[in-house]
């Protein structure tokens, strides 16, 4: 009973304050001063990665070393200017936590693409078919297996964003250019498309691990509230528990990591309020 009686006379004291701030002090304290959105398309390199399998009937075995590429498709814009989704786009939207615009807190989400290279030589230890296997194999899919994470390795985290003006209009009216740089973490929803012997499936989303990220670059105003960004972005993804089905086994696991870097360009906005 003490507890909730102090519990009442403390919000009952809070609602009072509130009510008292002078209007200028509660708009000091705002807790967010603009806001800003972003679109964009993106290419990567990765590092080489081990790529661990558990398959449904038991077997368990690792690719060593195995080379990923990107696929960037940006030809699909002229094919088909409607679907400017099918290239690895990025979107933002950012909060800024000062009247400068400084500072901001971004929601981000990244969708990349990423595609095990066919063909290449790679080798393999662990159990298939139930026999233990320790040697050099060629990836291919109509033999052994094909993986890609292309409807997206589907990256979405959340930045701390800071930025400095470096140069102004004449008149100092407003920025002109921006030094940008981020930093930030989240989690991975991929739609893995994954062919064992010839069997294909692309598998459903999913969350499916984590990633880190830090990014650096540009940010230019050719008007007030227009601006375009360019930037480079390095950091680490792990797959944790991708799914490697096809349509003739369900319940295959995959899990790996690795390292890349991200070169970016996006159109902006800012949005006062």
């Amino acid at each position: 009973m003490k507890i909730k009686t102090t519990l009442r006379s403390w919000l009952a004291a809070c609602i009072l304050m509130l009510h008292f701030l002078p209007a200028g002090a509660q708009k000091k304290s705002r807790l967010l001063e603009g806001m800003y959105i972003q679109w964009g398309y993106n290419t990567e390199w990765y590092t080489k990665s081990n790529i661990h399998f558990s398959m449904a009937n038991g077997d368990k075995f690792t690719l060593h070393h195995a080379r990923a590429e990107d696929k960037p498709d940006l030809d699909a814009i002229l094919k088909k200017p409607a679907e400017i989704s099918i290239p690895q786009y990025n979107y933002r939207i950012g909060f800024y936590l000062n009247k400068a615009h400084t500072k901001a807190i971004e929601l981000n989400f990244d969708h990349p693409k990423y595609v095990v290279v066919d063909g290449q030589k790679v080798h393999v230890t662990g159990t298939i078919d139930g026999k233990p296997v320790d040697g050099d194999s060629i990836l291919n899919p109509d033999t052994f297996l094909h993986l890609e994470h292309t409807d997206g390795a589907n990256w979405f985290h959340i930045n701390y964003v800071q930025q400095k003006t470096i140069f102004t209009t004449y008149k100092k009216a407003r920025p002109l250019v921006n030094l940008i740089w981020k930093a930030g973490l989240g989690i991975n929803v991929p739609r893995t498309d994954f062919t064992w012997r010839g069997d294909r499936l692309n598998n459903k989303f999913h969350i499916a691990g984590y990633n880190i990220g830090v990014e650096g670059g540009a940010r230019i105003y050719p008007f007030k509230k227009l601006f375009f960004e360019f930037t480079g972005k390095t950091g680490y993804v792990k797959y944790v528990n991708a799914l490697a089905n096809s349509v003739g086994m369900k319940g295959n696991r995959a899990k790996h990591s690795f390292g890349y870097i991200e070169l970016i360009g996006l159109i902006g906005y800012d949005i006062p309020f």
